[in-house]
């Protein structure tokens, strides 16, 4: 888990996942028992795992709230995203100063293979090309919310 101790599949947390599912249900527990807070719609969306159950996952959004999901409805399929409202520039190579082959735009989603040394490798169809990992959501090596923070809206 977060604070050392291994987690119950075994993966590092934190670590990136996306949803797979039409709709998600985010609840306040890991559990069917807790309290359904909102449904997310969006399949592909990348969040942050940040503690685990065997079953459920308790993830940080893009918004930056915390919320469980169970595993079912989650892929090991890597996506970044862009929240911003400008094109994010992808380019040939890992560097700002390499020639752009095209741009991900606002509220875009794209696989993303590897992310290193500030840089992440995306892909789509035939597109292969490299991303700043500070322009996108789903790339950052930290945790990008706290896990012993209840779930929740963002503040």
């Amino acid at each position: 888990m977060p604070d050392g101790r291994p987690t119950p599949t075994g993966f590092e947390v934190p670590r990136w996942i996306a949803l797979s599912s039409k709709e998600v249900h985010a609840r306040r527990g890991p559990g069917t028992d807790h309290p359904i807070l909102w449904k997310y719609t969006a399949r592909g969306l990348p969040v942050q795992v940040i503690a685990e159950t065997r079953e459920w996952r308790k993830v940080c959004d893009p918004e930056g709230s915390v919320v469980w999901i169970h595993r079912t409805v989650t892929s090991g399929r890597r996506r970044v995203f862009n929240m911003g409202q400008e094109p994010v520039p992808i380019h040939s190579g890992r560097d700002a100063s390499s020639s752009i082959k095209a741009r991900l735009g606002p509220r875009s989603l794209i696989a993303a293979e590897d992310c290193e040394d500030g840089w992440c490798k995306v892909r789509d169809g035939r597109l292969k090309g490299w991303v700043q990992e500070a322009a996108v959501f789903g790339a950052a090596s930290r945790a990008q919310c706290d896990w012993r923070r209840p779930a929740g809206a963002a503040g």
